[in-house]
């Protein structure tokens, strides 16, 4: 298939499916028609070809994309002028071929969990359109879900990428903290932001995280690691590897705990690991998370608080006024957790992990909305890298197993969900609503 016919099949199934989901908020067809031509010309003159020549994406309306204002999934950035050129990480993309589709729906500056977007309207689930995508990256796991393109990237404060993920049915990376780059992207909270990537399949969400990687001035929080690829190593799978699964805490029930299980039996675990306080860190992540998102946001606040999503505003307001003293021991706790877990992964490579405690609930849900973020949020608060692999069974919505590695170890989670993946335990088989 040429690169061309490719960015055509994939805009028209955002033009046929795109309605049932609101998962766009922008389609870029023109650059993409451009952007695949390019590709075609360097093919036909026998050049060498990026690792992801053709393949198309789109990126969650937080990453700058030249000529189209990043929203954020707001009113007030909408009447900011365009971006005058692409985030670094989508620059990375486009050089190694990637053809960019579009901009995705989210909640408002990547503060929820089900992208219920006042602004631009609920993004549906493409495996039950009366149920949630999950979020802050909603229209990125909507998207790969419902088969309208195989690579969109997210970012991720609290299981803003794991979440949708899981809850959608495909892969989904966070990388380690300070990993890839945030150049060119609006920011939520500066000390728990990551980017990274959902996708269809382990081999496309390792090219991509391979892809994204390298150094980049504007993003001071950035690592000077140097880059390591995870693609050539896949399919060396578990072998070799040390895995667990958390308990208490995280033991979960019901559908979750059969799907952690599912994985442990097919990977071999059999050993249980307590985690350090994981209450206690989910507390601590939710004062620093809403301390740094009010800080952003203040001057609006304090002015046009009218144009704020209600919900969103209301999350802002009270993080505005919380007591220096509560942030100050938050960060206290966060270096003796750190050290801590540390520990944990001294002895063991992998951990598996619930994703969410179920599968989507209902749009306008508030109780299920209120605890999707359970276990994701003790992972993120020090910037560990996890995999989301989707397991579901015929007739059953999609749930996520969270594979935990320690710090820079992302090759190692990914290969963990290759051999979920090779063996059939996880799949993220497309849904194709509308």
């Amino acid at each position: 298939m040429s690169a061309a016919a490719a960015a055509e099949a994939a805009l028209a199934r955002i033009a046929a499916r795109n309605p049932a989901l609101n998962c766009f908020t922008a389609v870029t067809a023109e650059r993409a028609r451009a952007e695949a031509a390019a590709v075609d010309r360097r093919r036909a003159a026998g050049a060498a070809l990026g690792p992801l020549a053709g393949v198309p994406f789109a990126v969650k309306n937080l990453y700058d994309v030249a000529g189209l204002v990043t929203l954020a999934g707001s009113k007030i950035e909408a009447e900011k002028p365009p971006a005058a050129a692409d985030a670094f990480v989508v620059r990375r993309l486009c050089d190694a071929g990637a053809v960019l589709v579009g901009a995705l729906n989210m909640d408002e500056y990547a503060y929820g969990f089900t992208t219920e977007n006042t602004h631009y309207g609920p993004v549906h689930n493409p495996h039950d359109p009366a149920r949630v995508a999950g979020g802050s990256s909603g229209g990125s796991g909507a998207a790969v879900g419902g088969g309208l393109v195989p690579l969109a990237l997210g970012s991720d404060t609290n299981g803003s990428i794991r979440v949708p993920a899981a809850l959608c049915g495909t892969f989904g990376l966070k990388p380690t903290y300070g990993r890839l780059s945030r150049g060119g992207v609006r920011l939520f909270a500066a000390s728990l932001d990551h980017v990274g990537p959902l996708a269809a399949d382990v081999a496309t969400l390792a090219a991509a995280y391979d892809a994204m990687q390298g150094r980049d001035p504007a993003d001071p929080a950035q690592a000077d690691r140097p880059v390591e690829p995870a693609l050539p190593g896949l399919e060396a799978g578990a072998a070799g590897l040390r895995i667990a699964v958390a308990g208490g805490y995280f033991a979960g029930s019901g559908a979750a705990a059969a799907a952690v299980a599912r994985a442990a039996e097919a990977l071999g675990a059999s050993r249980t690991v307590e985690w350090p306080e994981p209450e206690r860190a989910r507390a601590a992540a939710f004062v620093i998370t809403a301390a740094e998102g009010a800080d952003l946001h203040l001057a609006d606040l304090r002015t046009r608080p009218g144009d704020f999503d209600p919900m969103t505003r209301d999350r802002f307001l009270a993080g505005a006024v919380i007591p220096a003293a509560w942030v100050v021991r938050a960060q206290r706790f966060r270096r003796w957790y750190r050290d801590r877990v540390a520990a944990l992964f001294r002895e063991v490579d992998i951990v598996l992990a619930p994703a969410t405690p179920g599968p989507a609930p209902a749009i306008g849900d508030a109780e299920g909305r209120a605890v999707l973020g359970i276990y994701t949020q003790p992972l993120s608060f020090i910037g560990l890298p996890v995999v989301v692999a989707p397991l579901r069974r015929a007739g059953e919505l999609p749930l996520g197993v969270q594979i935990v590695a320690a710090p820079w170890c992302e090759a190692a989670a990914l290969r963990v969900a290759r051999a979920l993946e090779r063996d059939g335990v996880a799949n993220a088989e497309p849904a194709f609503a509308g």
